[in-house]
Order: C-alpha cells, then structure tokens, then sequence
C-alpha cells in the first residue's frame, strides 16, 4: 500500500476546521467525565458516503475540514492534539457537550506528514517529516510548542515517507521510528544496514547534539517489515506492528506466472517484542510474502499466513522463508492499508484502522476493525484467532458499499485515540474532506 495560529469558537470556523456551539472557555479537563456527543452543532458530513456501526456500537461525526489528519493524542489537560499532513500540529478543546469549543495550530510546519508521540509527563512533544524527527517542549495548558531541536535525522526521504513515532509509557527515554521501503520491492532493504523497511529504537537521553543518525545508530527493533506504520503497546508495553503490505504481484514458477494480486500478499500484524531489547529477527520483506489466499496459488499448497516467494529458484524458495523468515502472528485482507492501532483499557482487544485500497478491484478497506486478545500462560499477550485464520477481527465502522469505493469518495480511517476516560475512540479520516469521528459502545 502506499500513501504517496487562529482560535476557533462557537461563532466562527477559521482555518477550515468546524467546531461546536459552546460558550468560550466552557470546557473540559481530563478528571472530568466527558459527555459523549450524539451530535454537534455546526458540523455537518460534506460526503456522501454512508457509514454503518456495529451492533453495540455507534459513531459521531465530531469535525471536518482538516488538513488530512493522520495522527491523534490527548494531552494532560484533555485537548486533543493531531497531526495535520502539510500544516501542522493542532490542538482541540473538547466543551461540556463534548464537542469541540475552539482549536489552535500549535506548530506550523507543512513538512510534517504523520508521525506523533507525546512523552509519559505530557512536558515533551515529538512530530516528524520524512529525513527528520524533533522534540518540543510542549505547555499543555497553554498549547504551546517551544525549543524545537532534532532527535533523529538522516532518513530515508524518497517511497513511503511517513514516519510513525511511538514511546512506550513505562520509558519515557526511548523513541521508537518506523521507517518503511524506497518503493514496492525495495531489494536493497534485505540488509538492515541500509536503514529502510526497518523499525529503530533511540535512547533520548544519551542523544547527541543535532540528534541520532538513523541509518548507523540506534538498535533494531526488526527488519523486513515493508510499511510498519502502526506500532502498538499492548499491557506488558511490548510492541506490535502493523504492516502494509506490497501490491502487484505475480507468481513466477518456472515458465508459468500467475496474478496473485489480488488477494495476495496480506497485510500483517507483527509482535516486535519489548523495544528496549534489540530485535535483529528478519519479518521477510521484500523476498518472502504473506499468503492471504492459497487457492489462486496452483502449484503448491500453502496455508493463510505461510510465506512465500514470488520466483522461488535454487538459491532461496519457500522453504527458505519458513527457515529464516519470522512469519505475521495474524494477516488482514490485501491492500486493505492498516494506518494505526490500540487497545482498549482491559488490553482484551486490538483496534486497527484500515485505510483503504488503490491496488484492489473490488476495493476494500475504508472501515475499523476489532481484534479480540488474550492473555497466555506465560503473561505475555496474543490474539485469540490462529495465525491461519482468515479474518481473525471483526467490522465495527464500516463505509456502505465498499468494494465501489475510491481513495477521494470514502472513510480513510488513519489515527486512533481513546478519550482519557476510555469511553470512547477518536478516529481520523484524511480523505477529500478531513474529519474526526468519535466511536462508542452505547
């Protein structure tokens, strides 16, 4: 998959963001118990897609007119920030009904495309562009941004430029940095050492002036993984990635080649271990691929979620990829395009974002999905469906007739983010019109 200043109040909707009707200055802090909106004034769908809940579940739509939202957090005083691609940072104020009262661009900076994080005190905010991450002094009441400095430079700028940014609440000195392949089948980035289709961990407080260098510091926390554009803590602060996977492939057996495509390779969720623990293990990318349909594959039998290679020959096969390929702990349909993920409070479910397809006829994608987890034996937490299950999570929002959607015409579920009270999820959607969508159980 691929993915190539003023203040506003209840009277006004400046910088093409719409808000609420809330008294100014009514608003919320985090101790307090948030309504959840069934509606908000002044915000209507400018789209014309429909999108359809699950049973138990039920959405809100609580702004639009962003500048392609892709990232979501909640700061220590209750406002909402999320990464704007090509403005910037923005914070929002949640009113008493809930809705937003009024929104302020914290940082001003149209490099920014994606990556956000925000350290365990709420004092320090990270943002990235695609060769750049830096840090902020970040007032969480003031919703400012100060003192910018870099952290980790020198990556990759070309292919998939974003940069997913993450830090484990338990250790507020490690940055987490995905950085993802130069193109669909990025040959080079079978060796870690060209610091792509790799995710890195940096130890913040031993970083040197003007920051990490990418590609010769840090430590692995896996390689072979061609988009890993979300990273999530589950109850142990361990990480899984979500991976997009690669589009237009053909099996090559011999003088025969057949269209996998359409159904192959699947996306994947990767268990990536505890990143303060150097993770040198070799996902696949870009010579071993995800089944995600074994029944277009005629010559030979594979399972959902086995790997393969497109032109097995004599030097590397498929037996090679199960011998030294560290498989998906659980795929997705193709090119559906995970953005981002997080569990619930209770750490019993996985939450994912699927962007939508480019690459699919039918399309697919363009909803949020649930996967159930479990806790094992040994404490350490996994899904409940097995690796070769098919669709081992379930639709909570959807987008009606998806297979005729388009990247411009439907929901592109991006950032995730529950409310500080865990009653609700945040959703972004960065398609032709900008939104936020709130999510509940009700």
């Amino acid at each position: 998959m691929r993915w190539l200043a003023p203040t506003l109040t209840a009277a006004a909707a400046l910088a093409g963001t719409a808000t609420c009707a809330v008294l100014a200055g009514d608003s919320i802090s985090p101790r307090q118990t948030t309504p959840i909106p069934s509606s908000c004034p002044g915000v209507t769908a400018t789209s014309k897609y429909k999108l359809e809940a699950a049973t138990g579940w039920k959405y809100t739509l609580l702004a639009t007119g962003l500048s392609k939202p892709r990232s979501l957090l909640f700061d220590t005083e209750g406002h909402l920030l999320v990464l704007e691609a090509g403005k910037g940072l923005t914070a929002h104020t949640l009113g008493a009904n809930g809705c937003i009262s009024s929104s302020k661009t914290v940082i001003q900076m149209n490099q920014l495309n994606h990556g956000l994080a925000l350290s365990p005190d709420g004092k320090t905010v990270y943002v990235s562009a695609a060769p750049t991450a830096w840090a902020y002094d970040y007032d969480a009441k003031a919703m400012t941004a100060t003192n910018q400095r870099v952290v980790v430079k020198g990556m990759n700028p070309g292919g998939h430029n974003s940069r997913t940014l993450a830090m484990p609440p338990n250790n507020p000195n490690l940055l987490i940095v995905s950085l993802g392949s130069a193109g669909n089948i990025d040959h080079p980035s079978v060796k870690k050492e060209t610091g792509r289709a790799i995710v890195k961990v940096f130890d913040l407080s031993k970083a040197p002036t003007g920051g990490w260098d990418y590609n010769t510091q840090g430590w692995y926390l896996g390689y072979g993984l061609r988009n890993e554009i979300a990273l999530v803590f589950d109850g142990n602060n361990e990480v899984w990635g979500v991976e997009n996977s690669g589009d237009d492939l053909t099996r090559k057996v011999g003088t025969s080649s057949t269209d996998i495509h359409i159904n192959n390779p699947a996306e994947e969720l990767n268990y990536l271990g505890d990143p303060s623990k150097s993770n040198e293990q070799w996902y696949g990318y870009p010579t071993c691929w995800t089944v995600g349909d074994p029944s277009v594959i005629k010559d030979k039998q594979f399972k959902i979620g086995d790997q393969i290679v497109i032109a097995p020959n004599s030097t590397f096969d498929d037996a090679s990829c199960a011998a030294n390929s560290m498989p998906p702990r659980l795929t997705f349909q193709a090119h559906s395009a995970p953005i981002d993920g997080k569990f619930d409070k209770g750490f019993a479910n996985m939450y994912v974002s699927l962007h939508g397809s480019w690459n699919r006829q039918p399309a697919t994608g363009y909803k949020v999905v649930e996967i159930p987890f479990t806790r094992l034996n040994n404490s350490r937490y996994d899904p409940v469906a097995a690796r070769d299950n098919v669709k081992g999570y379930s639709e909570i929002l959807s987008t009606q007739g998806e297979a005729s959607c388009s990247q411009n015409t439907c929901l592109r579920p991006t950032g995730i983010v529950w409310h500080p009270d865990s009653s609700r999820m945040y959703v972004g959607s960065d398609g032709s019109v900008g939104e936020i969508y709130v999510l509940y159980k009700g």
